[in-house]
């Protein structure tokens, strides 16, 4: 892939590369789109951009680099999710759909930090036997049934023979699980009473 600078140890130590290169980067960039003004966009990030060297230059910073890393660890983690084992070693469940479940959000927020959020608790009293209820979040490009906003963001959540939800949310980054402040975003499953719980942070801006 060719990156914004190339070192060259004979000249200075950086040049910039031609323009046709940048072009060449550019429009094979599936996070790119250019908008009715003549703006590009960045779909990871949410970012403008007014011209090809200007993108270029926000695809190497910090904050494209750190969103492309998380988009990589999640589709892994779909990708594994979709990995069926062959159909000689088991045999594919096919499940009648039966509706949507009920459903509670929440809106919550930490009064210490400023921190905004939702609470979701899912009922499925008729679940299957040995199905545990998944939940992802899917950009607005993802998605099929609307008309793209860059605004929103979808929250999923899919358990058979349930049909899958979803809720439009504020394009706002996620906290991660992992992070030093997730203890506020936290997940259960209650095969008791079939009720599936999550919470989850949006992370502040400055």
């Amino acid at each position: 892939m060719l990156t914004l600078f190339l070192r060259n140890y004979s000249n200075p130590p950086l040049r910039i590369v031609s323009a046709p290169s940048l072009v060449v980067v550019v429009s094979q960039d599936p996070y790119i789109l250019r908008n009715h003004l003549g703006s590009l966009e960045c779909r990871l990030c949410l970012t403008l951009h007014t011209n090809e060297g200007s993108y270029l230059a926000h695809t190497q910073g910090k904050k494209h680099q750190t969103n492309l890393a998380r988009r990589a660890a999640r589709d892994a983690k779909d990708t594994q999710l979709m990995i069926a084992p062959t159909q000689s070693a088991v045999q594919r469940k096919v499940f009648l759909k039966i509706g949507r479940p009920g459903y509670r959000v929440t809106k919550i927020r930490d009064n210490d930090t400023g921190k905004e959020g939702m609470m979701v608790q899912v009922h499925l009293p008729q679940i299957k036997p040995d199905v545990l209820p998944r939940r992802r979040f899917m950009s607005a490009w993802e998605q099929k049934r609307e008309p793209p906003n860059k605004a929103y963001q979808y929250l999923i959540v899919a358990a058979e023979p349930y049909e899958t939800i979803a809720f439009r949310i504020p394009a706002r980054e996620i906290e991660d699980e992992t992070d030093d402040a997730g203890y506020w975003n936290w997940s259960h499953w209650d095969p008791d009473t079939k009720q599936y719980s999550f919470q989850f942070m949006f992370r502040m801006t400055y």
